[in-house]
């Protein structure tokens, strides 16, 4: 039976496995960030930067399970001598290491990581499962599973505690000792909690005396981690595709998802359990409507697939906490959950980018969570015509399937029918009402939601896949070309990254957008003969579909730089859009990314380097640091022009180029374009800043044109640099 603890050694266990937790993920971010200006912005850092730690993770609880073979002081005592060892690669930081120029995300981010912090991450990763079985020990088999919530709130706090406090307030060096004092502590708490614990070598304290989990169990305990994780990641491409692109997103679901366990391993159970009996029908009735794609109100769609997917964790996280095993198990069972969470992880994360060209794993996950969500009738009328036995759940059954077969050929036959943005409401009204009544019964439940998945926005995406063409996705994004009368269109996610006009070569060969005559970029490059004789030097950051290279004139040597390779076969091999193979049939484009490209470039090689890789929410920091503008000085010839796109939807990026500007000695100005009635379909307002180490060549450009305005930083902001960045201060209303 277990003993009374005292509140002061509970206390301990508690702050040990807080401490832990919001040590480990507090590391994920700040070592990422330090990786930054090594590796690029690429998405592919970042996926493979997760499979790191998902793996590390995985390794860590294979360690504690391995450790729990033997006496618990003696455990304490191995387990202190391992955070001891990995305290020799303190303070944390990325290794010295010299990379190739076409340096491979996949290959090289696992060895630096690894090299770096691996075995920081291995150590600290293996102590919430070490501490929950001493807990155990040390209460004479008290119930360990609360102090799970405890980990996963420290987890959540170390995620949301980055970017709204540590990266604002702290350049990496000092993020890097804060790190490593809490490390320090940690050892410290964790050899306070082995004084706590029996000193006897029983074999109750050793040897698991419960019978073991069987294989089916052990598969049930994965799928239910599996999904929650791999929904995780799939609801952050998912809204971020479809949905809105705004800045910090990808912290809420990972947040959500943290407190998830929070709730569904709280020693109070009443929360947990309101939350999973209405799970079902959240899931059935938001996934309809996540699913339908409501394009007027983007942040009440991405609430709503924020609290589906709260929903789902909760659900299926209570569901495995109803199946965890005795305490002397724990550790197997934490292991069965992090190999389910690596495998959602991957699936969400590599597999899915690669076969799938829309974020399909998105529906798959939730239907698969509609399979595994643990279900009450709601009514017991409901409950007696799915449980009697005879005909009658039979005919109910039959009468779904037709009910859903009649709606899909109608989708299929008339798609406008009732199934348009504005017409959703009496389908997913009937659809709804179905769902309800199926509630418990587990067949025509998923049925109803598959039913509910395909018609709500799952066959108008199956439609467009089945267009040739129509839609790339790579490991940087969703690419869809929507082609309309006379115009082609190219967006990135919610993000238009191109436009072409058609029907004749003068209208292809019309820069529109974001690039129009008019537009800051489209003024400076008239003026280059001026500038730079009619040999200019022209380097271009960011593809798009190659809208710029029409300003490109006979003698002029032109460069685009383009780090990813779908852009490149989108904008010159597919003849979906006619940029290069009308204005610059035989174009040089780097592949890769873009600042450690130009750092092999020799000196004094361009006269103009245009920077067009901020308008998404994506912001690659590491482009516009002070060392960033120093590589670009460097390439650029002293009358060198450097123009900057910063039209975003989200960040005010203006005081991060001033401050570069003041303290690299560059004269910048500035021209806010906003197209005239007569311009505004094929133009875009735009905000371009054009900066230049001689003020003699910002002096021309302001002469041929009044509309260019000083550039005019804010006061007391700190520039951004390798060290320090944070856009917080930068967020528009």
């Amino acid at each position: 039976m277990p003993r009374a603890m005292p509140t002061s050694s509970r206390m301990l266990f508690v702050a040990t496995i807080l401490t832990g937790s919001f040590l480990l993920f507090l590391v994920q971010p700040m070592i990422a960030r330090m990786a930054l200006p090594r590796l690029g912005g690429a998405p592919a850092v970042w996926n493979s930067a997760m499979l790191v730690y998902q793996a590390l993770l995985l390794a860590g609880y294979a360690y504690a399970h391995w450790l729990g073979r033997v006496r618990p002081r003696a455990q304490a005592a191995i387990h202190i001598g391992v955070l001891v060892v990995a305290a020799l690669w303190l303070p944390i930081g990325l290794i010295a290491m010299d990379l190739p120029a076409d340096a491979q995300p996949a290959v090289w981010v696992p060895w630096l990581l690894g090299l770096s912090i691996g075995p920081l991450f291995f150590a600290v990763s293996a102590q919430a499962p070490l501490v929950q079985r001493w807990f155990s020990a040390a209460s004479g088999g008290g119930d360990p599973y609360a102090l799970y919530a405890a980990s996963n709130f420290g987890s959540f706090a170390g995620l949301i505690a980055y970017p709204l406090l540590v990266e604002p307030l702290m350049a990496t060096r000092s993020q890097s000792l804060l790190w490593s004092g809490g490390y320090i502590a940690l050892i410290a708490l964790v050899a306070a909690c082995a004084t706590r614990l029996p000193r006897t070598a029983s074999a109750e304290h050793v040897a698991a005396t419960s019978p073991p989990a069987s294989r089916g169990r052990v598969l049930h305990w994965i799928a239910l981690a599996l999904v929650p994780s791999g929904l995780m990641l799939a609801t952050s491409t998912y809204i971020t595709t479809d949905i809105v692109a705004m800045p910090l997103l990808w912290v809420l679901p990972l947040g959500l998802y943290l407190l998830s366990f929070t709730v569904a391993f709280a020693a109070n159970r009443e929360l947990a359990d309101l939350l999973t009996r209405i799970a079902p029908v959240t899931i059935l009735m938001f996934g309809g409507v996540i699913m339908g794609g409501y394009s007027e109100g983007p942040l009440l769609s991405a609430g709503i697939a924020l609290t589906l997917l709260f929903m789902i964790s909760v659900a299926l996280h209570t569901a495995m906490y109803r199946l965890r095993p005795a305490p002397d198990r724990l550790t197997g069972f934490y292991l069965a959950m992090s190999g389910g969470g690596v495998l959602g992880g991957v699936f969400a994360a590599l597999i899915a980018p690669v076969i799938f060209d829309w974020t399909y794993e998105y529906p798959i996950l939730i239907l698969a969570a509609g399979m595994l969500v643990p279900q009450q009738f709601l009514t017991p009328r409901f409950r007696d015509l799915w449980t009697t036995r005879g005909v009658t759940r039979h005919v109910g059954l039959a009468i779904i399937v037709v009910i859903f077969a009649v709606m899909i050929g109608m989708r299929t036959a008339l798609p406008d029918s009732l199934f348009g943005e504005e017409r959703q409401g009496p389908a997913f009204i009937v659809i709804a009402t179905i769902g309800l009544i199926t509630i418990g019964a587990w067949r025509p439940y998923v049925i109803a939601l598959a039913g509910t998945l395909f018609l709500f926005g799952g066959y108008h995406s199956l439609m467009l896949s089945m267009q040739p063409g129509a839609r790339v996705r790579s490991y940087f994004g969703v690419y869809t070309i929507r082609t309309k009368p006379k115009v082609n269109e190219l967006d990135h996610g919610t993000t238009v990254h191109g436009v072409q006009l058609r029907g004749s070569v003068a209208r292809e060969r019309t820069p529109t957008t974001y690039y129009a005559r008019g537009s800051g970029v489209g003024r400076a490059m008239e003026a280059l003969a001026g500038l730079y004789g009619a040999n200019a030097r022209v380097g271009v950051v960011g593809l798009g579909t190659g809208t710029l290279a029409c300003y490109a004139q006979p003698g002029q040597r032109w460069r685009f730089y383009e780090i990813d390779p779908a852009v490149v076969r989108i904008a010159r091999d597919t003849g979906q859009f006619s940029y290069l193979a009308r204005c610059l049939p035989d174009p040089v484009i780097r592949i890769g990314d873009a600042r450690i490209t130009l750092g092999h470039e020799p000196a004094n090689d361009l006269d103009l380097l245009a920077l067009d890789a901020f308008s998404s929410d994506a912001v690659p920091m590491h482009l516009i640091t002070r060392e960033a503008f120093a590589t670009y000085g460097r390439v650029l010839s002293h009358d060198g022009l450097l123009l900057v796109h910063v039209s975003n939807r989200f960040i005010d990026l203006n005081p991060v180029v001033a401050a570069a500007a003041a303290e690299g000695g560059w004269t910048a100005m500035q021209m806010r374009y906003r197209p005239s009635e007569l311009d505004k379909d094929m133009a875009t307002r735009s905000d371009w800043i054009a900066l230049s180490r001689n003020p003699a060549s910002i002096a021309v450009l302001k002469a041929q044109d009044p509309d260019w305005a000083p550039l005019v930083g804010r006061a007391g902001f700190t520039g951004w640099t390798d060290d320090y960045s944070t856009i917080l201060p930068l967020l528009k209303r």
